[in-house]
């Protein structure tokens, strides 16, 4: 949860949330509609095919089966006793040429009036099986005519149906269906009357179908395909795969089938490949991925338009940030033309002024105050130094002579005038060289003890001005803490980019916790060393003057010594009065 939050904070900028918000407040209410536009069109759909589909399926079985049924009625006709069989049996036993002629002129007329009655009925003939010949055809017919090789549709005890199959009529290549049943006479042995539909009847029938998207397959009692409009996948004399008498529909090689069983027994199947059953589909669901890609381009050019609205304000609102933190007082304020928006601006914009006076005034204060604690310490000379000194004076006097009290107050007078400022605030840097070799002379003679002391200056330097009364403290330190007698003091001022004021003595050193106390802590140390002042008040001098472009560094090593570093700008403003 935690990593997810800070996820959420990290990445979910302002911009992605409007954006995820404004997604989730359109898109799933949209695709709460799409799913169930989906399902409910699907289902109309699939219904509405389906429905065609079967609806289709009744209509060309029941037209099949009512032309297997008209075939049977004429075949009827043809094969049993009454004025057809009468003359056929005539027909058969006479020998007499003009008789013969005669009886067949006159079992034509009779043919010609039932097929004419018939006009469903095409190519009818006499097929006599014992010598493969036929007789009494009302049209030519193609040779060689076989009608054992034509496809069985379904067979019983005397006819048997074909079909369909291409008309074995010489001026007709439409498919069609045919019966053959065997004449019942007893003077005629294996002769067949043989009749097929005509006038393009079965074609009509079998492309009846659903903007001729269906193809149709139909099967024997058996299974086996008679016919079939989709040979490459359903081959003619081919059982029907996984056929099942009971079974009414279901999918096979990539077709969708259903099944219609006629009352003789076999049955027409309707396929529709499984692309052309969801064509209509696929057509509504490219219309609602197109309205979707639509109305996903309308919501994220809306959260656009809403991030443009909060973006410009916000750009306002940052650079106004941006020119508080450069100091900067913008007296323009720019307008984001959303009013709200705008009185915001302008109130920050008065509130910045208001708080840049207050830093103004707040900073006047600290620099007087600054001033004034500098001042303060510029006279917190210790008394002590002062009377100690006087003292000194008093036993030179007394045991040394005249000279030496004269070289010791002179160097006093002038170290005190230095330090009391009556020289003014500023001072330059060869004014405090001499103000410590003024003090050095006092240490020498008061504490009686010898040290080396090594100052080296560079000569560019000497006219810079500096802050006044900045160096004495710092060897002051050095003096005060662990210098011997036969030990040295090193003033060594360079300049580069900068003025480097180094300030080493080989004393006993300083841990790093004493050196702390010094800088942050000098009430205690102050009350050690002679004049009370301290290296506190070289690094307050130097941030009032400087700010943080001059820098003090001490380092010291226990038994070895201590380095002072004090770098400070050239041309740094140095106050005057």
């Amino acid at each position: 949860m935690n990593r997810l939050r800070v996820y959420l904070y990290d990445y979910l900028t302002l911009k992605r949330r409007i954006i995820i918000i404004f997604l989730f407040s359109s898109v799933i209410p949209f695709i709460t509609i799409v799913l169930i536009s989906y399902f409910t069109i699907y289902s109309i759909l699939t219904n509405k095919i389906q429905t065609g589909i079967q609806n289709n399926l009744r209509q060309v079985g029941l037209s099949l089966e009512n032309s297997i049924n008209n075939l049977n009625h004429v075949s009827q006709q043809l094969a049993f006793g009454g004025v057809v069989g009468n003359k056929l049996d005539e027909l058969m036993s006479t020998t007499e040429p003009f008789a013969r002629s005669k009886v067949m002129s006159d079992l034509k007329e009779e043919l010609g009036l039932i097929t004419f009655t018939n006009p469903s009925i095409g190519l009818t003939l006499y097929y006599f099986l014992n010598d493969h010949s036929y007789e009494l055809e009302n049209s030519g017919v193609k040779d060689p005519f076989s009608p054992q090789d034509l496809p069985l549709l379904a067979e019983y005890s005397k006819i048997s149906y074909y079909g369909p199959h291409v008309s074995n009529n010489r001026f007709d290549n439409q498919f069609v269906l045919s019966a053959m049943r065997k004449v019942d006479s007893p003077n005629l042995q294996n002769v067949y009357v043989y009749i097929e539909t005509g006038f393009k009847l079965t074609q009509s029938i079998l492309h009846n179908d659903i903007g001729g998207l269906t193809s149709h397959v139909i099967l024997d009692n058996n299974g086996r395909i008679a016919y079939s409009d989709a040979t490459a996948d359903f081959e003619i004399d081919s059982l029907f795969p996984h056929f099942d008498k009971d079974q009414l529909s279901g999918t096979q090689h990539g077709y969708y089938w259903y099944r219609q069983i006629s009352n003789q027994g076999w049955s027409v199947i309707s396929l529709i490949s499984k692309s052309d059953y969801n064509k209509e589909m696929n057509r509504w669901f490219v219309q609602i991925a197109l309205f979707a890609l639509l109305f996903l381009g309308m919501t994220l050019f809306l959260a656009w338009l809403l991030w443009t609205m909060v973006y410009r304000p916000l750009t306002g609102f940052n650079k106004e940030i941006k020119l508080m933190a450069q100091n900067n007082v913008q007296v323009s304020v720019m307008k984001t033309k959303i009013p709200e928006f705008d009185s915001l601006l302008h109130q920050f914009q008065q509130m910045k002024i208001q708080i840049w006076d207050l830093f103004a005034e707040v900073e006047n204060k600290e620099k007087r105050r600054a001033d004034l604690e500098v001042e303060k310490l510029l006279y917190q000379i210790n008394p002590h130094f002062l009377m100690n000194t006087l003292d000194t004076v008093h036993w030179l006097a007394v045991m040394n002579g005249q000279d030496e009290i004269d070289r010791l107050v002179s160097s006093l007078n002038k170290l005190l005038h230095y330090n009391l400022g009556k020289l003014g605030q500023s001072s330059t840097i060869q004014e405090e060289i001499e103000a410590v070799k003024q003090y050095l002379i006092l240490q020498q003679i008061r504490y009686d003890f010898q040290f080396d002391v090594h100052i080296h200056v560079d000569q560019e330097v000497l006219e810079i001005p500096i802050p006044r009364f900045i160096l004495q403290p710092l060897v002051e330190n050095s003096l005060y803490h662990g210098l011997d007698d036969d030990g040295y003091i090193e003033i060594d001022v360079q300049i580069s980019d900068f003025i480097n004021i180094f300030i080493r003595d080989d004393g006993a050193g300083m841990s790093e916790e004493k050196i702390q106390n010094i800088l942050h802590h000098p009430e205690t140390e102050n009350r050690k060393v002679g004049m009370g002042i301290g290296m506190n008040y070289v690094k307050r001098m130097i941030e009032v003057y400087y700010g943080g472009q001059a820098e003090l560094r001490v380092t010291s090593i226990i038994g070895k010594g201590t380095t002072i570093h004090l770098s400070l700008p050239i041309g740094g403003v140095v106050h005057h009065d």
